[in-house]
């Protein structure tokens, strides 16, 4: 396998990408830590020491080393199509990471233009491809007559013990309805695939015990011009149980679709059920998901022959980047006005 060089832009949470994609995960097979680019001095030359690679304390350092043709940028999304446009435009591919941006247009005008200079930029959330899970879901609904979507349920917590740290966690313009934010995109971005066009968003958010000034439960309700509803809740308040759980119901006229709802042992797969309705008898069928195969997952593989110049079959469009976006926008409008906001 021909390993790329990558450089990893941000040590917040690209230690974690370092740590468990690049050294140990999906994408060691594939690429090679070749440096660490971070604002703060010490930071990066300690990573840089620890993982025996180069330091960079800015970006266009980096993007000017010819030595390193892949960038993963792992800054925080206020402003990153900024960030992708300087990068692309070097001539470098980007893998990144979800949220993608706070400005729908910014995020759809910069994957726009990488597809003009026939650059390759990914993110785990809408992943570039359609993922195994909403592949199934996807033959599922073509297979069976489950009519049109009604409803659509989702659920995720984690119990995190977070401090304030004036970073953009802190910041609820950067940062709106934090557990919605960081964790519900991912319900975002999947269900934008099913039920069309939203219409308006309701908010309601709470701080119970985290030690930032944002908040750490929240629910969001999103009424689609389909008549179509989801709601999305995630919570950094929940301990006693695998975190992440992302259940996700689907309701359709004529059945249902689960993935990942009920309690789970471990995270090596996620379980997908189909109920339909009719007579004589409904149909049920389960499928087990590989859970480094699931929506969420970065798609090092995919990554690595799209540099090479393959292009897959199936592909997610910038428009579905937006379209969360857009929603995530509402959102944030919500958060204050207590009100119905339009999407």
């Amino acid at each position: 396998m021909n390993r790329i060089n990558i450089g990893i832009v941000g040590l917040s949470f690209g230690k974690y990408i370092i740590e468990n994609e690049l050294l140990a995960g999906g994408g060691v097979p594939y690429f090679k830590l070749a440096g660490v680019c971070a604002l703060e001095r010490e930071q990066c030359a300690a990573a840089a020491a620890k993982y025996g690679v180069k330091a960079y304390y800015d970006l266009d350092s980096l993007i000017s080393d010819p030595e390193i043709p892949v960038i993963g940028l792992f800054t925080g999304p206020v402003g990153r199509a900024a960030l992708i446009q300087r990068i692309i435009e070097a001539g470098k591919d980007v893998m990144t990471t979800k949220p993608f941006e706070l400005d729908a247009d910014a995020a759809l005008a910069v994957l726009q233009r990488a597809k003009e200079l026939k650059r390759v930029v990914h993110l785990n959330s809408p992943s570039a491809v359609v993922s195994d899970d909403l592949r199934q879901i996807e033959s599922w609904l073509a297979e069976y007559p489950l009519g049109r979507p009604i409803a659509a349920h989702f659920q995720t917590w984690v119990s995190y013990r977070e401090k304030a740290d004036g970073s953009w966690y802190d910041n609820p313009d950067q940062c709106p309805v934090a557990p919605l934010f960081r964790l519900g995109i991912y319900a975002l971005n999947d269900i934008v695939c099913y039920f069309g066009e939203p219409e308006s968003v309701q908010v309601t958010q709470s701080r119970i015990f985290t030690g930032r000034p944002t908040a750490d439960s929240g629910v969001l309700t999103i009424r689609f011009k389909s008549g179509a509803i989801a709601t999305i809740f995630a919570s950094f308040c929940v301990g006693g149980d695998i975190p992440y759980g992302d259940a996700l119901t689907m309701n359709f006229e004529n059945g249902t679709i689960y993935r990942g709802v009920g309690p789970r042992t471990n995270h090596q797969e996620c379980m997908l059920k189909l109920i339909t309705g009719g007579s004589p008898s409904p149909v049920v069928r389960e499928v087990a998901i590989p859970a480094g195969n699931r929506s969420g997952s970065y798609q090092w593989a995919v990554f690595h022959r799209a540099i090479h110049g393959e292009i897959p079959e199936t592909v997610v469009e910038p428009s579905h980047v937006a379209a969360a976006i857009r929603i995530i926008r509402a959102m944030s409008l919500a958060q204050y006005s207590g009100r119905t906001e339009q999407v």
